[in-house]
């Protein structure tokens, strides 16, 4: 696998240049209001041309502008221009997602011999920390700069009951833009009371330009032997199986759309990929690679890097059509793929799974890093 990346990285031709910017720099604006709070729209902008907005509404990565191999700039992720339509309906486009990101089973779980009950928000389980997680608060923020890139430090206190998770939360999560065109992110949090954690990042990337159609021939590695199997509902059996001879084998760059309608009941149960991939690693808690993420007609190529145990793939399967976009074109059907790290969907209900426990004087702290270039 690790000779299979190496070669096509190898490939890789990075056409970027500098722009003339003696360093990257950050703007700020209002986006508006929610619950009376004031919301800032931030851009930032790195020395070679990358720009990306940010809002400290639920931490959304508004626009994400990158050029193709002709130098033509195009927004890679899906979203709105203005706060309103966000909280009117947002199916988590380019948020911080917590306490905890994907699927608790049955929206309970037992920690120290206490149960605890979550919103029901998808099915019968708990989706994304509940009815309102982290993608639905005004993050207190202020704005970061050093020497190689700009960023924005989000800071939030999640209370002890809230959405039913034990223990007051201090959360505080850095986005940084780097001159190495990589959008970064790291996460930390501290509790007073044993609790459970599992942060991620949910943009929808479109490497074709947000509005611009399907991602079904984007081309797809992913560094992962196995997956998470899932049951009705999206919750993990609890086993591990293998991908190979199956859909979900990517440890070879495959378009996205190349088996996604496979006569395979995992696919059936997602409506196509959204799974959790159990990503290779020499040791855990290393910063590895992911997937790298491959648009041919653009040359637009993303690599994901990242500490986290475990990469869940979504291909927008429920996009419906009901949504129009910033550019004023309809997100439909697998319009956007979602390339959240994270720990395993229900790993509270999973002793079998990486621990999400947080115990009062333990940091939790992750990072992930996208990378952009052109081939």
């Amino acid at each position: 696998m690790k000779y299979l990346v190496n070669m096509f990285l190898l490939v890789m031709f990075v056409l970027w240049g500098t722009t003339g910017n003696a360093e990257p720099k950050i703007e700020k604006k209002s986006f508006g209001e929610v619950e009376g709070k004031m919301v800032a729209l931030y851009t930032l902008t790195n020395t070679k041309g990358l720009e990306m907005g940010v809002t400290n509404y639920g931490g959304i990565v508004v626009s994400l502008m990158v050029p193709d191999r002709d130098g033509h700039m195009g927004d890679i992720v899906l979203g709105y221009n203005n706060v309103e339509a966000y909280v009117k309906k947002n199916p988590h486009f380019g948020c911080i997602v917590g306490r905890y990101a994907n699927r608790i089973g049955s929206a309970k779980f037992s920690l120290d011999g206490k149960e605890y009950t979550l919103a029901v928000n998808n099915g019968a389980n708990s989706l994304h920390g509940g009815n309102k997680g982290f993608d639905k608060i005004v993050w207190d923020s202020k704005e970061l700069a050093k020497k190689d890139a700009v960023g924005i430090e989000f800071k939030y206190l999640s209370k002890d009951g809230e959405e039913g998770f034990p223990g007051n939360l201090s959360v505080t999560v850095i986005y940084w833009l780097t001159n190495e065109n990589e959008f970064k992110i790291e996460y930390t949090a501290t509790t007073d009371k044993a609790t459970v954690v599992n942060l991620t990042h949910h943009s929808y990337f479109n490497l074709t330009g947000e509005g611009s159609g399907d991602i079904l021939g984007h081309q797809l590695i992913i560094n992962a032997d196995q997956y998470t199997p899932v049951a009705q509902g999206l919750i993990p059996t609890g086993k591990f199986a293998t991908v190979e001879g199956t859909p979900l084998d990517f440890r070879k760059m495959a378009a996205v759309g190349e088996r996604i309608n496979a006569d395979f009941e995992q696919l059936q149960l997602g409506k196509g990929y959204d799974h959790n991939w159990v990503l290779n690693k020499a040791k855990p808690g290393e910063m590895a690679l992911a997937a790298i993420l491959y648009e041919p007609t653009s040359g637009r190529m993303m690599e994901v890097m990242t500490t986290e145990p475990g990469l869940q793939v979504y291909t927008g399967n429920f996009l419906d059509g009901s949504i129009i976009g910033k550019s004023g074109k309809v997100y439909g059907f697998r319009n956007g793929l979602c390339l959240e790290t994270q720990h395993y969907p229900d790993s509270p209900n999973k002793p079998e799974f990486p621990s999400v426990v947080l115990r009062p004087g333990e940091t939790y702290q992750t990072s992930t890093i996208y990378k952009f270039s052109v081939k």
